[in-house]
């Protein structure tokens, strides 16, 4: 490739990013996954839209994997503990039987309705039987929904990928063997492993990382994202799940304490939504669409049999020793969005060689595309119906989706030391320039909210939330203060820079 070759390679698939970015809001004001738009988009760039032949499966298997990986280890960097600590055994059970019920239910719809032999059979139940964490997560942090059952939805997003992809190993070997007790020690060996592997790194991450003094803060969202993916690779070298490993090792480092804990997150979801945007686009360019009319009616008749037979009857099956009232049940079972993993799973029987595989991979992209349709879009009412979202509900505010910039305002940190005259003043006393605010102060590692009349002591770390516009009338006033006290300006001082 030419370096001029490699500018307009660069040009395309930075214009391809910024559409995907833009798209994210488009999505999330109607209540669709974005993945939907970044399929479309590669759809409209494959061969029957703007005329990019690309059909390489098993490179899009390896970059999808690579992909799914970055997502896993992102989505454990952003779980909280507090959030699924109760829900790790409902969550496994859905992760688990209820794969089990869904694959059998699936495929035997997929035989007795659709005649398809039982080694395809398996392959489809397999395939669509996970829910997709990225679509999962997409959706539901814009719904106020019960931390029980949004838990419980990401907490079994994040754990059912890692036995799907070993049943659709197992089930792409031709000719097809199947045996339970081969089924079932594998998937013990892969995903025991798997998991003391990740839990192991991720330990030992958290014990090192905060004791290691990086010379630059943004290193460490590096460390711990190249943390998930020695789990993940690891894991994989040993032939165990790496998807389980990258997700639990996240999830340590995430709730253990680490340094810059937020700037961590925040480039974990950037680097998920990149990982994201560019593997719906690949997969939409993987399929041909004049070839997947003829797979609508199949695609129809397995989704529906997903949703509304296999998926309720695994939660219920899953669900029924842990006391979950049945709205919620109900809710769950309409809530098993199905995303990119289906996707790029249906690419690895094509790479195996399994016959008809191409077939498979044609009709889960309709299944994907149309049931993500129905069922994203219906989940706020369906919420309400059920009583699960009442209409007065409160939402948790993430940072990113109120930030100060676009309030016009900064936040400013200031630590007062030990020589500093601001000792013992009064917030009400630091007159700050309007509409500066003295919004927390740390003393001693506890944090308050101060009142105006709250003295200020040496030691204490003062946050001010300040407008663009009086940030440097804010500085130069915590300046004068901190050099000649309450009465700064009477004495002359300005507070200007030194």
């Amino acid at each position: 490739m030419s370096l001029e070759q490699l500018n307009w390679v660069l040009l395309a698939g930075a214009l391809v990013l910024l559409a995907g970015v833009v798209g994210t809001r488009v999505a999330r004001g109607v209540g669709l996954p974005s993945l939907l738009l970044f399929l479309a988009l590669g759809v409209l760039l494959g061969e029957d839209g703007l005329g990019i032949d690309f059909d390489d499966a098993e490179l899009a298997r390896n970059l999808g994997t690579t992909a799914l990986a970055v997502i896993l280890v992102e989505g454990g960097l952003t779980t909280k503990w507090s959030d699924v600590r109760k829900l790790v055994a409902p969550a496994g059970i859905l992760a688990t039987v209820g794969i089990g019920v869904s694959l059998l239910v699936t495929a035997a719809g997929a035989h007795f309705l659709l005649g398809f032999d039982w080694q395809l059979a398996l392959l489809l139940g397999a395939i669509v039987s996970s829910t997709d964490s990225a679509a999962v997560f997409s959706v539901l942090r814009v719904l106020p929904l019960p931390r029980r059952v949004a838990g419980l939805l990401e907490a079994e997003s994040g754990f059912n990928d890692a036995p799907t992809v070993i049943l659709v190993l197992l089930f792409s070997v031709t000719p097809l063997v199947f045996s339970p007790g081969h089924v079932m020690a594998s998937l013990g060996y892969q995903l025991g492993l798997g998991a003391l592997l990740g839990l192991g790194i991720g330990f030992l991450g958290a014990v090192v990382l905060p004791r290691i003094a990086l010379p630059a803060s943004g290193l460490y969202p590096l460390a711990s994202f190249g943390l998930g993916f020695v789990a993940f690779a690891a894991s994989g070298a040993v032939h165990a799940s790496g998807f389980i490993a990258a997700y639990l090792c996240g999830v340590v480092l995430a709730n253990s304490g680490l340094p810059h804990r937020s700037a961590t997150r925040s480039f974990a979801e950037g680097l998920a939504w990149l990982a994201q945007i560019g593997l719906f686009v690949l997969l939409g360019l993987l399929v041909t669409p004049t070839r997947l009319t003829v797979e609508i009616i199949p695609g129809l008749v397995i989704g529906l049999v997903l949703l509304l037979l296999a998926r309720p009857l695994a939660v219920v099956l899953s669900l029924v020793w842990f006391r979950v009232p049945l709205r919620e049940q109900a809710f769950l079972s309409w809530a098993g969005l199905r995303g990119a993993v289906p996707i790029v799973l249906a690419t690895f029987p094509v790479v195996q060689g399994v016959p008809n595989s191409q077939r498979l991979l044609d009709i889960v992209f309709v299944l994907v595309m149309v049931f993500t349709v129905v069922q994203g879009p219906s989940l706020r009412p369906l919420a309400r119906w059920l009583r699960i979202l009442p209409r007065e509900a409160t939402r948790e505010v993430q940072v990113e989706a109120a930030p100060l910039d676009v309030l016009d305002a900064e936040l400013l940190s200031m630590s007062v030391p030990p020589d500093s005259a601001m000792h013992a003043v009064t917030v009400r006393e630091l007159r700050l320039p309007e509409p500066g605010v003295v919004t927390l102060i740390i003393r001693d590692r506890h944090t308050f909210v101060p009142s105006p009349e709250t003295g200020i002591e040496t030691g204490d770390e003062l946050f001010i939330v300040t407008t663009v516009a009086q940030r440097q009338a804010t500085e130069n006033r915590l300046r004068a203060v901190s050099r000649r006290g309450r009465l700064a300006h009477w004495f002359g001082e300005r507070g200007d820079p030194a």
